[in-house]
């Protein structure tokens, strides 16, 4: 299991702020960039953008500095000789932007907080969460994200977190304060699926939750999936699943054996 020397996130620099260790640790390194930094990569130095994350394994010459007020990051020095890091497929000494930095970010608050209190289950739980962080790095994109991708991101997280919300085009256009027809193009390029498909996919699924494991009607459900009718949210419904949500209800009635629903 990996043994942290260090964890630490949040951490705040000032603008003079240089780590240089020409040798290496004897250890790994993590670090998680918030604010844009200076990383000496093949011998020279170049600024990469905030969101950033780089890894250096044991003897590897470390260079990073501040080029801002001030230089936030996340960061653990840590042992391993598990395979999914000794022969991770990660880039080593050179940074990679990260498509969803506040997901790891939350990953190195837990290891934190596991690293810092003795509790019965910390190392497994230190070794689950650097399991669950290099599979997210893994999945991360090593192509440079457009300057709007955050924001897409953070305006498809909050579809997916209230699906229930009467979301239009120009709502979320306006949310990012681009125009309507930009959003559809760039939404659709970035995530391979429209705007308003994606939030037709998001109410679906919670109406598939709602039929499955509450006691709502199924106009009850519509209304709380932001649907105007019932008939358009049975249509939709039956589009993307090949059922009626009553046909839906009863199949899954039938098989998990649970009472059935009023319809």
């Amino acid at each position: 299991m990996p043994k942290i020397h260090y964890v630490e996130f949040d951490a705040t620099h000032p603008d003079d702020f240089e780590f240089s260790i020409p040798e290496g640790h004897n250890a790994w390194l993590l670090v998680q960039t918030q604010t844009a930094a200076l990383f000496e990569v093949d011998g020279e130095l170049k600024e990469f953008p905030a969101h950033s994350v780089i890894l250096y394994p044991p003897k590897h010459k470390i260079y990073y500095r501040a080029c801002s007020k001030n230089y936030i990051n996340d960061w653990v020095r840590f042992d391993a000789d598990e395979s999914y890091i000794t022969e991770t497929v990660l880039p080593i000494g050179i940074p990679f932007s990260l498509p969803d930095p506040s997901y790891c970010h939350q990953l190195f608050q837990l290891l934190t907080l596991e690293h810092t209190f003795q509790n019965d289950y910390r190392e497994l739980s230190i070794d689950y969460l650097f399991r669950i962080l290099f599979n997210k790095l893994c999945e991360a994109s090593q192509d440079k994200l457009s300057p709007k991708y955050y924001n897409l991101l953070n305006l498809r997280k909050a579809l997916y977190n209230n699906p229930g919300h009467p979301w239009t085009v120009s709502l979320m256009a306006e949310y990012l304060h681009i125009s309507a027809g930009y959003l559809q193009t760039i939404y659709k390029s970035t995530f391979g699926i429209s705007c308003m498909e994606d939030v037709i996919h998001c109410r679906i699924r919670l109406a598939k939750e709602k039929l499955g494991f509450g006691p709502h009607k199924i106009a009850e459900i519509a209304t709380i999936c932001s649907y105007a009718n019932v008939e358009h949210f049975c249509r939709q419904f039956r589009q993307l699943t090949g059922d009626s949500p009553r046909a839906y209800r009863e199949k899954l009635a039938s098989k998990e054996q649970i009472p059935q629903m009023e319809l």
